[in-house]
């Protein structure tokens, strides 16, 4: 018993049926899945056990929604029954959270299942040690401990459930060893009561069988030996088709010829120490990060016993892997265990856990003979012998968290190191792994990949070659080696020529084939790809159809022609397998030889009519998905100048920060598509997608874009002859002009969309052009000319479009303060500000704000300026259009400079370049510029 903080005592037991003693008096553990939960809490003894484990604990078939819920209320009765007077929701000292589950604090003391295991690991010892006495006295004190069979009364779920049976594998080899024990002092009959209650658990187990039959005969039983040797014999036979095992048979032959008492067997030789590690890789280099955080993780004290490396195929998992356990070995004096689990391997099959654990065994000094057949007794065997111990186990290549867990040490000492293609969530809690993702390498370190096996002067002779070679490898350390080991195979051909004729096929995988064909590119790639599901492996040969450098869920969606929820559990599946990475939530990005190897796989598996289908998918998801978000961001435009075409999208945006953050994200994959429909003759799709980003342009400030991509889209419509395109694509590429400051541009632009539009009886959209052209204007310097166009517009222009009506009262507005009639300009201001505040139209808002600004500052009110224009800034910002806030703050900044104000002009520049880093615009490149002449001032 452990004496509790409060000063009571608490005993838990498992060996047996569950029970909990608190100060002398046993509890009453409440209903049966609660009382499964802390069973599988104590079977686990201090280990973390997960949710999902609990739940697929708790419920046979489908768990229902609230499963979660319920076993945390589980929990919290219990941690409630165990310190009476707990506050609701305080995790208390007895059953503590980890990560993603919790897991029960105990020692030896207070749980049996610990004791039993200390007592089994003394006996160990004193067996090894060459005293069986106090072997056999150890075994049976811990045996002693159980009271029926692990968790008794919770079935079925303590005969099924893996971890009961493991503890149940746990005491059958105690019964062995204890037994052992036995036969070498003697003393079988001891032992005997413990064989019976196994064997009759394990009645295929020769190896309990046959150490039970020693004991009949050792205890003047031989008949009832020989007649429990036939009927195992018969059990085997019906059961399994075989005859007894050669143990079995001998055990029988010792029977018949009377050698059931040997005498005392000598002192065991010393236990074997297997060196098993492969060798280091002679060209290793890099990682430098990896390693000394895999070194900080292990000297921590309490710190992991299992380091999990996970990463894409080819990235170097094995090879750091090797490094670290070569690294680590001096302090694991005991040997070093190593196995390839095949988890990942075209040629043979995966291995399982059992063929692992038969081979470590027979490393560890076990006869063949001598290991159990079930797998159960042969984790508890590997556990039992690596007790006490220091030994280093390194699994690689390992395809899932269940093949391994019967690999891991049951008793701290031991250090594993895991590699796999797979993330192994899993065994972060379940065996609280330390994980070690690996990625790309940096540039620094490719180099240094490529110096050792081509030499320093080679790669020092051309770099500029070096860096293409590189690049055409996408930094992947598998695709380095074998181009190095090329290179190296010819040192008279440059460096130049290798580059070059990797980048002439930089689509293709075929210059990264190797002498062996199970190490190129394709052999390693395909491993991965062969263990997917059908549905992931489709997904990922239609990823190279998508434009752009990533997706995200609702675009993958759309590509595959599946629902959303489909779509984010096969990005799951591949990024669990690394076939794609999560570098920012929510996208999913593709190497480039794993597209090549997919574009590849793609073009032999699926139909060309599939993959120009889903093509058709791709585009059709982003043009419906680009029309809603269009919508969000419309000012004063009655309806939208686009459509959303036949398609429908699983997105919908709540406002303007939705949209702008989507657009944002999408923004490479929009301009491509609009480039990719215009050549295929999609003409509509294409000036249609590219006026969808109009708003999100002018927001944002990416003119260039905006420029670009309207030329594109503007030739698409006149090679559709679709008027309507044309129209909307000049007075878009005019917009886009006017914010670069190009007017003459601009006013062609406008021209050419107002006669257009007046063939085709668009007034309302004419009226708008007009607008714009004033806004032209104002630009120009003409302000009343701008305020003679516009107050013919605030008639039947603007009627019932108070939006609309707020922008050309602003403009009027900003030119009325250029004449220095500043006091009209309040006016109109001011009934921009309460048309806008009553269409909750936060842009007109912000352009309000700017004026009054502006009016305060032709009056020499700085002070009242500033506050306008604060107020400007955050609400552009509120209204995510982030272009026209950085104007404003840079307005601020510029009147704060002008009033002596330095420190606080430069911060207002910093918070505008801040809003738009990139340098589209005249605004950025002169932040830009005027911040670096103020910070390299001495």
């Amino acid at each position: 018993m452990r004496a509790a903080e409060s000063g009571e005592t608490i005993g838990f037991s498992v060996l047996g049926s569950i029970r909990v003693v608190r100060a002398g008096a046993e509890l009453h553990l409440g209903a049966r899945q609660q009382r499964l939960v802390l069973a599988l809490l104590l079977a686990r003894a201090g280990a973390p056990v997960s949710l999902a484990e609990l739940v697929d604990l708790l419920w046979d078939e489908e768990a229902p929604r609230s499963a979660a819920n319920v076993v945390h209320r589980h929990v919290g009765v219990l941690r409630r029954l165990l310190e009476p007077g707990l506050p609701t929701r305080s995790a208390g000292r007895h059953i503590l959270r980890e990560l993603s589950g919790y897991r029960l604090r105990a020692d030896e003391e207070s749980l049996d299942l610990l004791r039993f295991r200390s007592l089994h690991r003394r006996a160990g010892r004193s067996l090894q040690d060459g005293d069986p006495e106090s072997a056999l006295r150890h075994s049976l004190d811990g045996l002693r401990l159980w009271r029926g069979r692990c968790a008794a009364g919770l079935e079925p779920a303590s005969r099924l459930h893996p971890a009961f049976l493991a503890v149940e594998a746990e005491r059958a080899e105690a019964v062995r060893e204890a037994a052992d024990a036995a036969e070498r002092c003697g003393r079988m009959s001891a032992v005997l009561a413990p064989l019976r209650q196994a064997a009759e658990q394990h009645p295929l187990d020769e190896s309990l069988q046959s150490r039970l039959l020693l004991a009949l005969a050792a205890d003047g039983r031989q008949a009832e030996a020989v007649e429990m040797y036939r009927v195992v014999r018969r059990r085997l036979a019906d059961d399994l088709g075989i005859d007894p095992g050669e143990e079995l048979r001998e055990a029988y032959d010792r029977l018949l010829h009377q050698r059931t008492r040997p005498a005392r067997t000598p002192v065991s030789s010393p236990l074997p120490r297997p060196a098993q590690l492969p060798p280091d890789l002679a060209f290793f280099t890099g990682r430098d990060d990896l390693i000394a955080e895999a070194r900080a993780a292990v000297a921590r004290p309490g710190g992991p016993a299992v380091l999990a490396i996970d990463g894409m195929p080819g990235i170097g998992k094995t090879a750091l892997a090797v490094h670290l356990a070569h690294r680590f070995a001096v302090d694991y004096p005991d040997g070093q265990l190593y196995v390839d689990l095949r988890g990942y391997d075209g040629r043979e099959r995966a291995m399982s856990p059992s063929e692992a654990l038969r081979g470590f065994l027979g490393a560890l000094g076990m006869s063949q003979e001598s290991i159990p057949a079930e797998l159960h007794a042969q984790a508890g065997m590997y556990r039992s012998s690596l007790a006490g111990r220091r030994l280093l186990i390194l699994l690689d290549n390992c395809r899932d968290a269940e093949q391994i867990r019967h690999l891991l040490p049951g008793s701290p000492g031991c250090l594993v190191i895991v590699t796999s293609r797979s993330r192994l969530s899993t065994l972060l809690t379940m065996a609280g792994a330390h994980p070690l993702p690996v990625g790309l390498p940096s540039v620094d370190e490719a180099r240094a990949a490529l110096r050792k096996p081509l030499g320093a002067g080679r790669v020092a002779a051309d770099p500029a070659a070096i860096d293409a070679i590189i690049a055409s490898c996408g930094r992947l350390p598998l695709a380095l080696a074998v181009v190095a080991a090329r290179a190296a195979s010819l040192p008279q051909t440059p460096t130049a020529q290798i580059a070059a004729e990797l980048a002439q096929t930089p689509e293709s995988l075929d210059g990264f084939d190797g002498d062996d064909p199970r190490t190129g590119l394709r052999a390693v790639f395909s491993w991965s790809y062969q263990a997917l599901s059908a549905a992931a492996a489709r997904l990922f040969r239609l990823l190279p159809i998508h434009p752009g450098p990533d997706i995200s869920i609702a675009g993958a969606a759309g590509l595959a022609g599946v629902p959303l929820r489909s779509a984010r559990a096969l990005l799951g599946e591949l990024s669990r397998a690394h076939l794609i990475s999560e570098d920012v939530p929510g996208r999913y990005r593709t190497h480039d030889l794993l597209l090549a190897y997919a574009t590849e796989v793609g073009e032999e598996n699926d139909d060309p009519a599939e993959r120009a289908a889903a093509e058709l998918r791709c585009l059709e998801f982003y043009r419906a998905t680009s029309y809603q978000a269009h919508r969000r961001l419309l000012t004063s435009e009655h309806h939208p100048m686009i459509e959303p075409g036949p398609a429908e999208t699983p997105l919908s945006f709540a406002g303007h920060g939705d949209a702008m953050r989507w657009f944002t994200a999408e923004r490479q994959v929009l301009i491509t598509l609009v480039g990719r429909a215009a050549r295929q003759g999609r003409h509509t799709e294409a000036w249609q997608l590219a006026l969808g980003m109009q708003q999100f342009f002018d927001f944002s400030g990416r003119w260039a874009d905006w420029t670009t991509t309207g030329v594109v889209a503007l030739a698409a419509a006149r090679a559709g002859g679709d008027l309507v395109g044309q129209a909307r694509m000049h007075r878009s590429l005019a917009g886009a002009a006017y914010f670069r400051h190009e007017h003459d541009i601009a006013v062609g632009h406008l021209d050419q969309a107002v006669e257009l539009l007046a063939r085709l009886g668009l007034y309302e959209e004419m009226t708008r052009a007009r607008i714009n052209r004033a806004m032209i204007l104002s630009a120009q310097g003409r302000h009343e000319e701008v305020v003679r166009a516009l107050s013919g517009a605030l008639g039947p222009g603007t009627a019932g479009d108070d939006r609309l009506l707020a922008d050309v009262l602003v403009i009027i507005a900003a030119s009325y303060v250029e004449l220095g009639r500043e006091h009209e300009a309040v006016r109109c201001a001011e009934q921009a500000m309460e048309l806008s505040r009553a269409a909750r139209y936060r842009l007109g808002i912000a352009e309000a704000w700017e004026v009054f600004g502006r009016v305060h500052s032709a009056r020499r009110e700085l002070g009242e300026a500033v506050d306008c224009w604060r107020a400007a800034a955050v609400a552009y910002q509120e209204a995510s259009a982030s272009a026209p806030a950085a104007e404003v703050l840079a307005l601020l900044g510029d009147a704060l400079a002008a009033a002596g104000d330095q420190d606080a002009a430069v911060r207002a520049w910093q918070e505008a370049q801040a809003l738009i880093p990139y340098a589209q615009t005249r605004t950025g490149r002169r932040l830009a510029s005027l911040l670096a002449a103020v910070t390299s001032r001495p």
